[in-house]
């Protein structure tokens, strides 16, 4: 019987993925082993997945859908959020296949689409078919040409085809446009989902609800209050085994061009007409359309790349001497940059956005740095040992937000100002642990839900801002050698001083 206290209208109660399979290009990754499946495990223990549901795997091992089937429990074991029920598992498991062959086979793509019409039967998923591209940028093109004439991309009257594709979307504008136009020939942009990992995270929702939702912060939010915005990404390790990806990319691709410049959107876009997902993206692409890339590359920008020293107290190699590194690389591993938004709101506020690796510590934070007031009402006897107002999104690790401001010191008896913190932590405030942003983001595929994915007129924006950049570190050559452990290089720290400003420390 229905719950008469149960209103199926309420939007708080949670969306459920209707039947589907999900086909996953690059089973033996990190990202699939660490990520992709147990987010799926995840989703299935929160009761967001139908029955009908299957994960196909697909790729050169000569696995038996049972050897799959074990790949997939052990990395479930190992690396799920929520802790594991047999009952779970069994149910999952029993929608679990396997297609060995290689990318470039067209026999083995006739095999994976025998397996999908076998899971439709037996699962019961409709025809309603995602493939997960967690491979190598490069072979986007050889996988979306098999899929095209393969068939597998041709929808069935009442269901539904969808692709999903990993950053980084291209090396630069012009590859980016080519990936666009090989996804489009096969799918309509409804239809293709980029992932960004970061856009499903908590906090990173969160400041649309802070800013839109709260009517405090709104006033405030303009180049009348606030001095300028940090954006930083940092990371304590090294690349660590992954000098294939890495040499070439470095970090401004890998993490400016999305990660930042999205956190950048959501932080000063103005507010969308709805949550529709095409009035979100209006916006962010507005935002990005506004940013002026430095008139002075040199004077604004910054990279580096990290020298021997030492992390945690153990000493550590440098980027070259990294296995697999060329010794004449010239990839950064730290980038620095000043934008600016030639818009009413935000006209002469700086936008600050540095990322690293071999960092102080691990964090990811947007820093909203407001003025200083402009007249102070005391006397002699005034005191002041305080930093600017900040309000902090902080994104990873301990996910959550602080308001710093002045106060009093209780007990002294000159007025004297102290900075002092109002914390707020998702752990301590909500009694649910926040989702991997994995699991929102693979439902909304399930669910063609796309708000959160960065369209292609996004990344295209992206890539404009970034562009001029990368072409002039190019022909500077090497970049500046920095310390393992510290916070970058000189000229990041000579970049902001020159606006008279410093960077926060996380």
């Amino acid at each position: 019987m229905a719950n008469p206290l149960r209103d199926p209208a309420d939007l708080r109660l949670p969306r459920v993925a209707g039947p589907s399979a999900v086909v996953l290009f690059g089973v033996t990754g990190d990202l699939a082993r660490k990520k992709i499946m147990p987010a799926i495990y995840d989703l299935a223990n929160r009761g967001l997945l139908p029955p009908g549901f299957a994960i196909v795997g697909f790729a050169r091992r000569e696995w038996a859908d049972e050897d799959f089937a074990q790949e997939v429990h052990d990395a479930v074991r190992s690396h799920a959020r929520t802790p594991f029920r047999e009952e779970v598992w069994q149910q999952l498991s029993q929608g679990i296949r396997f297609v060995a062959g290689d990318l470039n086979d067209p026999s083995a793509f006739d095999r994976l689409k025998h397996t999908l019409h076998e899971v439709d039967r037996a699962r019961g998923t409709l025809g309603n078919h995602a493939f997960y591209l967690s491979i190598p940028p490069g072979l986007f093109p050889i996988v979306i040409k098999q899929i095209k004439e393969s068939g597998l991309a041709q929808r069935p009257e009442h269901g539904w085809r969808r692709v999903v594709i990993e950053k980084p979307f291209g090396q630069d504008l012009r590859s980016a446009q080519e990936l666009d136009s090989v996804l489009s020939e096969v799918f309509s942009p409804d239809e293709i989902f980029r992932i960004d990992h970061y856009l499903g995270k908590e906090t990173v929702q969160n400041i649309l609800a802070v800013r839109f939702a709260n009517e405090m912060f709104e006033p405030l939010w303009n180049s009348n209050y606030i001095d300028n915005v940090q954006i930083t990404q940092a990371e304590d390790i090294g690349i660590g085994g992954r000098a294939g990806y890495y040499d070439g990319i470095g970090a401004a691709r890998d993490v400016i061009q999305n990660h930042l410049l999205q956190l950048m959107a959501l932080t000063a876009m103005e507010e969308p007409l709805n949550f529709d997902p095409e009035h979100v993206r209006q916006e962010k692409e507005k935002l990005l359309a506004s940013v002026q890339v430095p008139a002075d590359i040199g004077a604004h920008t910054a990279r580096g790349q990290y020298s021997p020293g030492w992390q945690g107290g153990v000493p550590v190699c440098g980027y070259l001497e990294e296995e697999g590194i060329p010794a004449d690389s010239q990839t950064e591993t730290f980038a620095a940059i000043r934008l600016m938004i030639d818009n009413r709101r935000w006209a002469g506020v700086p936008f600050y956005l540095r990322t690293g690796k071999r960092l102080g510590r691990r964090v990811t934070e947007v820093a909203v740095i407001f003025k200083k007031a402009p007249h102070l009402p005391f006397g002699r006897d005034f005191v002041m040992d305080s930093a600017d107002n900040a309000l902090v999104f902080r994104i990873q690790p301990d996910e959550g937000m602080t308001l710093r401001f002045g106060s009093k010191v209780p007990g002294s008896a000159a007025m004297e100002v102290r900075d002092v913190t109002m914390d707020f932590q998702y752990g301590d405030s909500f009694v649910d642990a926040s989702p991997e942003a994995y699991e929102r983001l693979i439902l909304d595929v399930l669910l063609g839900d796309p708000p959160l994915f960065p369209g292609e007129q996004e990344v295209d924006l992206s890539w404009r801002i970034l562009d001029p950049i990368l072409a002039q570190w190019t022909e500077q050559g090497q970049p500046p050698g920095y310390a393992s452990g510290g916070w970058g290089p000189s000229e990041a720290y000579a970049m902001i001083a020159r606006d008279g400003r410093i960077w926060r420390r996380p």
